[in-house]
């Protein structure tokens, strides 16, 4: 957490460049002006403006852009395999969720703190390049991710043959490549934690009606066996510790 915390505070501050020419007898309006280096300098009503924004697509951004839309699909195709409608609840999937995606990504923004964040509140990289630096990162582990079928979709969509480069790949045509390759990822997944919980279900299902217990639903049979088979394979270290691997394979 304390890593998350300095990245949100380092984020914050690669928007904030003129916050020190800020007037202390109140706020300058809406200007850019040009720095003594040629780059350009924000007012602070413009930058708390911008900051504004940005926080409303951070969300977004911790969605798709992270390990998180892997693990919450995962975690939700299990829990309908288990069927235990509501137990682990939303929440819990959802801090479970979000937790092993700060494991996951925990090497990433340790090297956006190094390479971007910290160059830059010490001043020895600019607004610009700094976020160049802090996004590369996301865009090498997104690229890991991305399977090649994806990109070549949406690169035909917009008209292109292919790139040089990784770096020519535009986030624009990235980021929905890799939520299409994070959703079949998640769903192949999902597929082989349902065939155990699907055999017990038919098991059960044929010795009732065999027995002409037509009237008794087999998910009450079936759920104590799904729960103890659970149980005794450690169904959920073995389930976090295979999604946590999965991204660094």
């Amino acid at each position: 957490m304390k890593q998350l915390a300095r990245l949100g505070l380092g984020l914050t501050g690669l928007l904030m460049p003129g916050l020190a020419l800020a007037q202390i007898g109140g706020l300058n309006a809406v200007t850019v002006t040009t720095a003594p280096d040629g780059g350009q300098i924000y007012s602070v009503t413009l930058q708390i403006l911008i900051i504004m924004t940005l926080l409303t697509l951070l969300p977004s951004a911790l969605i798709m852009m992270t390990s998180f839309t892997r693990i919450i699909i995962v975690l939700g195709i299990l829990r309908q395999g288990l069927g235990t409608t509501q137990t682990p609840s939303n929440q819990i999937l959802l801090g479970l969720a979000l937790f092993l995606t700060l494991f996951v990504m925990s090497p990433i923004f340790q090297e956006i703190h190094d390479t971007a964040i910290k160059p830059y509140m010490e001043e020895q990289l600019g607004t610009e390049e700094a976020l160049v630096k802090a996004v590369k990162p996301l865009r090498t582990f997104m690229l890991a991710q991305t399977r090649e079928s994806d990109l070549a979709l949406f690169a035909n969509i917009r008209g292109i043959d292919g790139f040089e480069s990784p770096d020519d790949i535009p986030l624009t045509l990235l980021v929905p490549s890799f939520v299409i390759s994070e959703l079949k990822t998640a769903f192949q997944i999902g597929f082989l934690i349902l065939i155990p919980f699907l055999i017990i279900d038919l098991v059960v299902a044929s010795v009732l009606m065999s027995m002409g217990m037509m009237m008794l639903s087999p998910l009450i049979i079936s759920l104590p066996f799904k729960l103890m088979l659970f149980v005794l394979v450690d169904g959920w270290s073995l389930m976090l510790g295979t999604l946590a691997r999965s991204f660094y394979t």
